[in-house]
């Protein structure tokens, strides 16, 4: 029997990069998938085509499509095991100087209300013995300039899973983040040039950038039976960056 055999799954930002992989790797092991995507329709369907999960758009910063988002999640889910939130935006990539409100407000709707949101909601419908991961970075622990807004809204939902794990614990759910380092997407290309992912790669104890996939298996890890004694942790799968 697959490891995740009749268990349901929500995945936020599921058609590219770590979220693409997370969906394939759950539905890979047996999960029934709900991923939601915002404007990558076209791969969003591919995903969906290969996996056999089913994709919903929305827009996280708008709280009328993240209640909707759930509605879908509960009809067409055999209940909610495993809540992955993974979606993320780095609008606002600018020095706290030039940063607008509404960048601040962008930023920390899709960031930090919809994780909160999305954990309150799974808190109320979620079975006992379910498996809560938010997906962070390393860049909460090595910060840099042009990303406060990406950094403080990433800290606060690892304060969320701590605090969750605590509320929860009782009813056999674990809550814990996945703080990714250098991975390769296309987030991180957008953002850096070769030079400095060359760089990045040559830091790591295991010498290159991580792949989407060791994401996912991080997070298959503590979604699965094994990572029932895990909660209220921070596992940084980073290769080994900056040890």
């Amino acid at each position: 029997m697959s490891v995740f055999s009749g268990k349901g799954a929500l995945v936020t930002g599921g058609s590219r990069g770590i979220g693409k992989a997370i969906v394939e790797r759950l539905t890979d092991d047996g999960a029934e998938v709900v991923f939601c995507y915002q404007n990558a329709e076209d791969a969003a369907r591919q995903v969906a085509k290969e996996t056999g999960a089913h994709a919903v758009r929305a827009d996280l910063g708008v709280k009328e499509d993240l209640e909707r988002l759930f509605a879908e999640a509960e009809a067409r889910l055999p209940g909610l095991d495993i809540l992955v939130n993974n979606a993320a935006t780095l609008d606002g990539h600018k020095l706290i100087a030039d940063i607008t409100e509404e960048d601040y407000e962008r930023v920390f709707a899709v960031n930090t209300r919809a994780v909160f949101l999305a954990m309150q909601w799974a808190g109320r419908v979620m079975r006992d013995g379910g498996r809560i991961v938010n997906i962070s970075s390393l860049n909460t622990e090595v910060p840099a300039p042009a990303l406060a807004l990406y950094c403080g809204s990433k800290a606060a939902m690892e304060q969320f899973a701590k605090v969750a794990a605590r509320e929860l614990g009782a009813r056999g759910i674990t809550v814990n983040v996945v703080s990714s380092g250098a991975t390769d997407t296309d987030m991180l290309r957008g953002a850096n040039p070769e030079e400095a992912l060359a760089q990045t790669s040559a830091l790591t104890a295991l010498g290159r950038l991580g792949r989407p996939d060791d994401i996912a298996a991080a997070v298959a890890l503590l979604a699965g039976p094994d990572g029932r004694w895990i909660t209220g942790h921070n596992l940084r799968a980073t290769g080994g960056l900056f040890v």
